[in-house]
């Protein structure tokens, strides 16, 4: 039921950036632009705390539920609502938004209004597809979202930015169609579109195997999970730094998101039936990924590998299906969208100094630009998963689930981790240790982060420490929503049976 302190709550966080981009579609300089962008996506994220203050602990159900009667004849309903499963991603999203726009403020020069109207219009379809409980209103947001991001990167982008957004565009865009095609099944199957209440409909055996391979074909281009993954380096080196931080940082965990919302607790039977060859999929994600991120040139198509190794540790999370492997994928979208996204703004900040992203081109750049270098660091020790940090959590609790299901697996995840660990400390060894060996890179010539590039970052940082340190802030947010999860879907399969 509708939290009666704070009506509307959830509607005023998804639409509060789509009135800032109608907003600066009406205002003429380039200044109050950026302005209008910023101040609405902070606003947006002070808002979005309130969940939050709101929030009853304990609770496994939805929260700041809103169900309105949308087309009645075909009972869809603009029905949204948040849980521990959605909560921290939504507030990732608001969280994330405000450092990407700042940026972007910062080095971007050519149709700024534009740019920045686009990028409001992402964030209100990345939130929506978080606290959508209809799945007519879920898959508006879900393939909304792909528009903005295909004209952010074909439009804002370097190199083969056109190439690379058609293939963003097309991969996703054909899962998705295939997607529709299940929901539509699903509706005449069950003649309903909730959410909630198609988790506990009872479908057929063969309905369940060909319905959820259509889902989970949609979702595992959008993670990406191997093989499906081809279009994600093209997308993320060509992308602009900002796009690369929010498709690293939350467009990737839709994918994921959905798999755990939709995929595996509408079609139980089918996704245990599958789960083996997701685990292994996702397995050879995280090696392959973790091996091609090791021989990468360049520093950002190695950040967009190590992209395809962490979410495989998400999904194995998921596969686990059990309360510590799905709390800990939970837990671990976050890490990975505050990590990442974090580690293409120190990639970004670093090619608006040199104009270039070329491993060899760097070398030493501790003595010219310390604390750069110590932030590359501590980013790069999130990532790699040091225990104290973010990463080490999620991976652990990841690894302890899947473990329980199938040790195999989480012995090949432990190899990962260590993998990740080789290639970001070498990337690190090639940006800041050694000799200066460029003339461009001495002392004096190369500017250190000015303070309100320390800003933009000191956030990020925080929260690396806060979630490392003190994990169960988040855990006894998430923890009752994944239990409550796993044992109904446990109880659908057994009445399926």
């Amino acid at each position: 039921m509708m939290s009666p302190s704070i009506p509307y709550l959830l509607s005023i966080i998804t639409f509060l950036p789509l009135l800032g981009a109608l907003a600066i579609a009406f205002v003429g300089d380039d200044g109050s632009k950026k302005q209008i962008a910023l101040g609405t996506t902070v606003v947006t994220f002070l808002v979005s705390l309130l969940l939050l203050t709101g929030w009853e602990g304990g609770q496994a159900g939805m929260q700041f539920v809103e169900d309105y009667a949308w087309l009645p004849e075909f009972n869809m309903h603009y029905h949204l609502g948040v849980d521990g499963i959605s909560l921290f991603l939504v507030l990732l999203t608001t969280f994330l938004m405000p450092i990407a726009i700042y940026f972007s403020n910062l080095y971007v020069q050519e149709k700024v209004g534009t740019y920045l109207i686009l990028m409001l219009l992402l964030e209100t379809a990345m939130t929506g597809v978080f606290v959508a409980l209809d799945l007519v209103l879920f898959f508006v947001f879900f393939e909304f979202s792909l528009i903005p991001m295909y004209f952010l990167i074909g439009r804002w982008g370097s190199g083969d930015r056109v190439y690379a957004a058609l293939k963003f565009f097309l991969y996703t865009f054909a899962g998705s169609a295939l997607m529709l095609v299940a929901i539509l099944a699903l509706y005449f199957q069950t003649g309903t579109f909730n959410i909630l209440e198609l988790q506990g409909a009872a479908l057929s055996p063969a309905f369940q195997t060909w319905a959820f391979l259509a889902f989970a074909l949609a979702f595992a281009i959008k993670v990406p999970i191997f093989p499906f993954h081809t279009w994600l380096p093209d997308a993320h080196v060509n992308a602009p730094t900002a796009g690369s931080i929010i498709l690293a940082g939350i467009l990737l965990k839709m994918g994921t998101y959905g798999y755990l919302r939709l995929a595996a607790p509408i079609f139980p039977e089918a996704a245990a039936q599958f789960g083996p060859l997701v685990a292994a999929l996702a397995v050879i994600g995280i090696l392959y990924g973790a091996l091609v991120a090791l021989v990468q040139k360049d520093f950002k198509s190695l950040v967009a590998y190590s992209s395809v190794a962490h979410l495989g540790f998400v999904m194995l999370g998921i596969v686990a299906f059990n309360p510590q492997g799905v709390s800990g994928a939970v837990l671990q979208m976050v890490n990975h969208g505050l990590s990442t996204g974090a580690l293409f703004l120190m990639v970004g900040l670093l090619y608006e100094r040199r104009h270039t992203r070329m491993l060899d081109d760097f070398g030493g750049l501790w003595k010219s630009v310390p604390i750069y270098c110590g932030f590359l660091l501590v980013v790069a020790m999130s990532s790699a998963g040091l225990p104290g940090l973010n990463g080490f959590v999620g991976e652990f609790t990841i690894l302890l689930g899947m473990y329980q299901h199938t040790p195999f697996f989480a012995v090949l995840g432990g190899v990962g981790v260590i993998l990740a660990a080789w290639y970001l400390l070498t990337a690190f060894r090639k940006v800041a240790q050694g000799p200066i060996t460029h003339e461009e890179n001495q002392v004096g010539r190369l500017q250190d982060l000015r303070p309100n590039e320390v800003a933009m970052l000191l956030p990020l940082v925080i929260l690396f420490f806060v979630i490392g340190l003190f994990p169960n802030l988040f855990l006894e947010k998430i923890n009752p929503s994944v239990e409550a999860l796993v044992q109904n879907t446990a109880i659908v399969m057994k009445v399926e049976r």
